[in-house]
């Protein structure tokens, strides 16, 4: 499974991976000045966009090998909530290949359990499911509504993201089914002390899909990594607060602390 890539810019490798539904198009606000100083590698997931969907290959590590094979090693990697977990699984998997991490929106578990209650309730995420089997186009529409919830800027970052993701190929019906499979199933929590390289946690204060207050949970299973939540974002921080965002970005891609 070869999947699309777009590189751009010159400097320290830099992958960027977009979320569930959604395409390399999302990252546009952020784009013209991360290129000034990295080699951006923008990945579509696979039946996302551009790339192609492989059925026999559907495992979250299948889907972070997919992204190794295409991307050079030892980049620095940004993932976006789904994104974010095929990032966590890829430096899981092969720590030489992934020199730092920063997870946007992301978190090791997507849904409740009885120790994890800062996360969606299990019930509403199956009702989103029946609801995806049954209208793909309505279900992926609400979807891109609930990235901006309750953010500053919310209907103009929605009427963004409707026109990028629109721009280019939807995502394959399969491709999407599977993905939120994944994003039902995955549970990286007993893997994170594994983390060797770098890690940022960069979490919206309004986020309803990853609460903020994951970030209490997540300075106790990962306590080398560095938390930071950007005040008045939803799901989406990097749409509604891009300055805020590549501020956070780059100071931490730099090396130095990415101070609240």
């Amino acid at each position: 499974m070869s999947l699309h890539v777009e590189t751009l810019g010159r400097g320290a490798d830099l992958v960027l991976l977009h979320g569930w539904g959604m395409n390399a198009g999302v990252w546009a606000p952020l784009l013209d000045n991360l290129a000034d100083r990295f080699r951006v590698h923008l990945v579509e997931l696979p039946g996302h966009g551009a790339s192609p969907y492989d059925p026999a290959r559907p495992a979250l590590a299948h889907w972070a090998g997919a992204v190794r094979e295409a991307v050079p090693r030892g980049a620095a990697w940004i993932g976006w909530s789904l994104g974010a977990q095929v990032a966590l699984r890829a430096a899981l998997d092969a720590p030489g290949d992934v020199a730092s991490l920063v997870l946007v929106a992301g978190t090791p578990r997507f849904v409740q359990d009885v120790d994890w209650p800062h996360a969606m309730a299990k019930d509403t995420f199956r009702q989103f499911a029946d609801n995806l089997a049954a209208d793909h186009g309505a279900t992926l529409e609400r979807f891109l509504a609930l990235q901006v919830r309750g953010a500053e800027h919310a209907r103009d970052t929605l009427r963004w993201l409707r026109e990028e993701v629109r721009s280019r190929p939807a995502p394959r019906d399969a491709a999407l089914d599977n993905g939120l499979r994944l994003l039902l199933e995955t549970d990286l929590r007993n893997e994170l002390r594994r983390l060797s390289c770098p890690v940022l946690w960069l979490l919206g204060e309004r986020d309803t899909l990853v609460p903020a207050d994951v970030s209490h949970q997540l300075e106790v299973l990962h306590p080398d990594g560095e938390i930071l939540v950007i005040g008045g974002a939803a799901h989406a921080p990097f749409l509604s607060h891009p300055a805020r965002s590549l501020q956070l970005l780059e100071s931490f891609l730099d090396g130095a602390p990415a101070l609240d």
